[in-house]
């Protein structure tokens, strides 16, 4: 075989190997709800979505109170509905979910420390689970306060799709 046809058979071979064919890995402990590190090789698509804020759940509650949202387990599990929908709009589900950013307005009942137990209680609803194992990396950070007052919890997302 000549060299050109060399390395046109081995560049080949090289594409057929590529990277877009290897799966996410999530790096971490098993038994940790979220992962230490998530790697997407090449060719995944991205999907990022914006903070997400809780839906009212208690419309006679006084407005701008955590009662109006709810407390923050019920704030996170109508945050992460809310991804959810989007997500699947896009074609995409929880499983896909690569990097998440968790921010906590402290808790009035908790003399304003956050939840970080009732958060994980909502969260694991969604992830880690039987259900769905996947856990992406995550960081939750203790904010003053969100858009609205009574809002406890804000979360967005990052998710990685295998295109068709």
């Amino acid at each position: 075989m000549r060299p050109t046809n060399l390395f046109l058979a081995a560049a080949l071979a090289t594409l057929a190997a590529s990277p877009a064919a290897a799966e996410i890995k999530r790096i971490g402990a098993e038994t940790s709800p979220i992962a230490s590190a998530v790697v997407v090789p090449a060719g995944y698509d991205m999907i990022y979505v914006s903070g997400i804020t809780p839906p009212v759940t208690n419309e006679g509650a006084p407005e701008g109170t955590p009662r109006e949202f709810g407390d923050t387990k019920t704030q996170t599990i109508g945050v992460l509905t809310r991804i959810k929908g989007i997500l699947e709009a896009q074609g995409a589900t929880m499983g896909d979910v690569v990097m998440m950013r968790v921010l906590l307005v402290g808790d009035p009942a908790l003399e304003g420390k956050m939840d970080f137990a009732g958060m994980m209680e909502g969260y694991r609803q969604f992830f880690a689970n039987a259900d769905q194992p996947n856990r992406p990396a995550r960081i939750t950070s203790q904010v003053a306060a969100l858009v609205a007052p009574g809002m406890m919890v804000e979360i967005e997302v990052q998710a990685a799709v295998k295109p068709d």
